[in-house]
């Protein structure tokens, strides 16, 4: 091995352990907050541009009483076609409501949330990659009231 070769391997080195110091430094005890929108990996997520929106047109329900606005009591099955990528479905509501969907990709998982309003009303949204239904709940004995928005 050439003195050339001995110091890149050397600068390799200490710069693994210089990134690994980095990342031991930087960690938290806690298990972070998922709304905390200002860590590294969220700004490298936005160098990727926003995720496109399913549009409104593109989902069926049989709770639809117009195109993209659901009312119904107990639950309702959305059925979203196929987006031709990954696509973000935005879901819409003054009030709190459940949501259950398929994770993208070859997985088999199901998601479940039960989202509750903020100060802009309850927000969800999910990922979709192929044609997909996702199921809506309505805790209680209310009504509820969800948009398909488009962003």
């Amino acid at each position: 091995m050439s003195g050339r070769q001995k110091a890149l391997l050397a600068l390799l080195g200490v710069l693994l352990v210089a990134l690994f110091a980095v990342a031991v430094a930087g960690g938290r005890a806690d298990r972070g907050d998922p709304a905390d929108r200002s860590g590294l990996v969220d700004r490298l997520g936005r160098l990727g541009g926003e995720q496109a929106a399913v549009d409104p047109a593109a989902v069926a329900a049989e709770c639809a009483v117009e195109p993209g606005r659901l009312v119904f009591t107990g639950g309702c099955a959305l059925r979203v076609a196929d987006p031709g990528g990954l696509r973000t479905l935005v879901l819409r509501s003054p009030a709190r409501f459940t949501v259950e969907a398929p994770a993208p990709g070859d997985v088999d998982v199901t998601v479940r949330d039960d989202v509750e309003p903020a100060a802009d009303g309850a927000v969800v949204r999910v990922a979709v990659d192929r044609p997909t239904t996702v199921l809506l709940g309505c805790p209680g004995l209310g009504t509820c009231t969800v948009t398909v928005a488009p962003s």
